[in-house]
This record gives C-alpha cells, structure tokens and sequence, in this order.
C-alpha cells in the first residue's frame, strides 16, 4: 500500500499551462470525488451494455467493476490510472456459449479460466518483459483475431436483435451514429450511451402511440409484444445486493472463450502505453503487473457471476480532457460504481433495453470491434503484399466469420473463435518458422521496438 501517499498538487484548485496531475498526486478531496464520479458516468454506458448483451446481471457488472478497480490499484501500487469495466470482447464468446445450450454459469466459468491465463500472461511478461508479448503475437496476428472477433457477431446482431423492433433498430442506428461523428468532448465519449436513452425513450413512446409489435420477441417467437417491458423495473427494489451465481466450467465453453486472451493482452499494452505517454512517465516496467492484475480481477468479478474485466478506452479520454490522471480518482470512481451497482431497480431499468434498440447499437459497435482489427494493421503498417502476412490472417478471417467447424471427435468440435484464432496464431508462427528453414525469410516483421498498440482499440464504443 506504499503506492497510495497521494501529495497535494499545487493549490489543489488549479492547473497551470502544460501541467498535469500525476499518478500519486491529487486535487482537493471535493474536487477530487468529483473527477471520480465523472469517470463512472463516461464509462456506466459500455459498462452496463456489456452484461447486458451476454445475459448477466448489469447490476452486478457495475458493482464487480467498482471490487475490479480498486484490487487492480492495490496490485499496480497505485501506479497505473486505469478503471476496469465490463469487457465487450467476450458479446460473441457469449452468444457462442448460447448457442450451444450453455447458460450465464458456464459463461463466467469460461471467463474465470481466461482471467486466470491472463494473469498468467502477466506474470510471465514480468519476468520476461514487454519484447514476449510482440514476439508471440505481432500485429498481423493480433489484428487478424480482434476483426473475427468482431465480424463473428454479425449474426446476433442481424438474426437476434435487429427482427425485434427493425425501425427502431434503424432509427437508433442512425441516431448512435450521427452521435459518434458530430458530437465532441465528453459528449462524444458517451454516444453508444445517448444512443441507447435515445432507443429507449423512442420504444417507450412507440409503445403509448402504437401499441404492440407483431414480430419475434427475446426468445424468437413471433408474438405481440410490448418494445419495452418495465414489470421487473416495477418489482425490484430500490436498494439490495445483486443476484449472484456460482461459475460452471464446462470444455467446449473455455475453448470458445480463451482466444480472446490475446484481445485482452493487446487491450491492456495499449492502455499502459498511452498512459505513460500521456504523464511523460514510460510505465513499461508495470505492463506485466497491470495485465496480471486485470486478469486477478476479471477472476474476482467472475466467481460471483459477473462479467470479464478490462481497461476502459473512455477513460482515458475523460484523463486526457482534464489532465487529471491521479489514481486517487480512480479509487473515488470504484466506490461510486459500488454504490449504483446496490440499486437493483437501477440495473433493471438497463437491463429493459428493448431488443430493437439493441439491435441499433450493436450493428454499429460490432462493426467497430471488428474494425478496431484492421486499424491495428494500419497503425503498425503490416505489409500484406508478404505471403506471411497475408496468408495466415485470410484464412483465419474466414474459418472465424464463416463459421467453419473442424470436427475433432464425435463430441468434441473447434469453430467460430476458437478455430479462426488457432488458425491465424498458428498458421503466423509455422509458415515463418518453415519459410526461414526454406530460406524464404521474408525480412524482420517482429521488431517489437516499433511494435505498438493503441488503447483506443479497446472497449471504445468499444470496444467494454
């Protein structure tokens, strides 16, 4: 706990020209729960969507994020700003998961077990360091398994949400949108928020104007039924614990899940590299530890039911605005997230997010996860005009999105994720291994010095 002697900065008031607030300083107390509270508000949005998606309880998610937080800044000594909320990478490992007749048990029982690998992960990159990460999944690899996990979605979107409500789903998608690309400031950071209210208060007055829908429902029968139903918003109550659950672990669930491990690692690079260029403070000796920690927390969260965990995209943007990046903050934001996620009627209202309107969102912030893959290959310049590049990261594109199975025994079978990020990982590391033994080298595409990972790329509108 030596970490947490946070000195005062200056006055505690005011920042001067090019001055920042560091890690272990902070602002008067006011202003300082203040800051914190504004750090739940950018972040509740993907936060509560994220559980919501995967069928969990959002009240519990926000809740677990707030236990998240604080043991993560206990583990980094206080050392790396960083919220921890809902993680969005595992919508798809969810639906998967679904669909092959798992329930939330077996989901948080697959998220347990990669939370485990991903402190594993951590403890390994202490020891060894940093360069371990780049070498074992450099960016054609990287951005190759973050688009399937992205596209691998495209069928909840489309066959689950959309068909509930498709004019609220369209009109929700073009207000999300409009959202994304006009808006500035804070009030951009919480569009995939402003979308969902929008949604929500469109389905509600559809509901007074119209009456019921004819079309399928959450279960995929086609019945009238009201856009949005607010009868467990009306049988909560005000103040409680959230519902919790024992996690089941189950073969066919972990292998769907673990892939995302490598998402999960790219994420948490990023995040620790844009801090320490934000602070002017190079934190690359805490990358080990700030993975570890996340995947402590994610096995936390899980155990009692709710979601994987993972560094939050928006807030860093909220550290950028306010050249505030004092972990003090942090602290203040996760006992705020713990008292919101002791209102059980506030989780329910969330969770009565009607179909439709998830449709609107998650047809955009699908093709934003997917996207994100391809913006890492931008941003680290992957040359796909190189077989090496090019080859394993088609192919695994494809197994991944098109949903190709490779029947391994009469009961067990890889697919989806878990096939098309094996395809790429493994596919990457044999075909340069063979090519050097051949003598075909294509040149050095691993320099982990100019390798670099971007923390937008994470839960941003997300990417949770």
């Amino acid at each position: 706990m030596s970490g947490f002697g946070w000195k005062l900065h200056g006055d505690g008031r005011t920042l001067g020209p090019g001055e920042v607030v560091r890690p272990n300083e902070r602002l008067t107390w006011t202003r300082t729960i203040g800051l914190g509270a504004q750090h739940v508000v950018s972040m509740i949005g993907a936060c509560f969507v994220a559980p919501v998606l995967m069928g969990l309880d959002p009240s519990l998610g926000l809740m677990a994020s707030g236990v998240a937080t604080l043991l993560f800044l206990v583990l980094t000594r206080g050392r790396v700003p960083s919220y921890l909320g809902s993680s969005l990478s595992f919508v798809g490992v969810a639906a998967v998961i679904g669909s092959q007749g798992g329930g939330p048990a077996e989901l948080t029982g697959a998220l347990f077990v990669v939370g485990l690998a991903l402190a594993v992960v951590g403890l390994v990159v202490r020891r060894l360091g940093a360069g371990v990460i780049h070498a074992v999944l450099p960016p054609a690899v990287t951005g190759a398994v973050v688009m399937l996990i992205g596209f691998n979605l495209a069928p909840v979107a489309a066959g689950t949400y959309w068909p509930q409500d498709q004019w609220t789903a369209l009109a929700t998608m073009l207000f999300t949108g409009l959202a994304l690309v006009v808006l500035r400031g804070f009030w951009s950071r919480v569009a995939i928020f402003l979308g969902l209210v929008f949604g929500y208060l469109l389905s509600w007055i559809l509901d007074l104007a119209l009456g019921k829908i004819h079309s399928v429902d959450a279960t995929g029968k086609v019945v009238d039924h009201w856009r949005l139903d607010l009868t467990s918003v009306k049988e909560a109550a005000w103040v409680g614990f959230p519902d919790t659950h024992a996690p089941s672990f189950s073969a066919s669930a972990i292998i769907v899940a673990l892939p995302v491990l490598i998402a999960l690692v790219a994420e948490n690079t990023g995040h620790v590299k844009a801090v320490g260029e934000m602070t002017g403070d190079p934190l690359d000796d805490q990358l080990g530890t700030a993975i570890a920690a996340d995947g402590a927390a994610t096995m936390v969260s899980t155990v009692a039911g709710g979601p994987a965990t993972t560094t939050y995209a928006e807030n860093i943007g909220v550290m950028a605005a306010t050249r505030v990046y004092s972990t003090a903050a942090y602290m203040c934001a996760a006992f705020v997230a713990l008292l919101f996620g002791l209102c059980p009627k506030f989780g329910a209202f969330v969770a009565a997010i009607p179909g439709g309107v998830l449709g609107g969102i998650t047809v955009i912030l699908y093709g934003m996860i997917g996207l994100l893959g391809a913006q890492i290959w931008v941003r680290n310049k992957v040359d796909f005009s190189q077989s090496l590049n090019l080859i394993p990261a088609a192919a695994g594109v494809i197994v991944g999105i098109g949903g190709v199975t490779l029947k391994i025994t009469d009961n067990f079978e890889l697919n989806g994720i878990a096939l098309g990020t094996l395809v790429v990982l493994t596919g990457y590391h044999s075909l340069r291994w063979l090519s050097r033994a051949a003598g075909t080298s294509q040149g050095g595409l691993l320099d982990a010095g100019t390798t670099s990972y971007d923390d937008s790329d994470e839960e941003s509108g997300r990417t949770g």
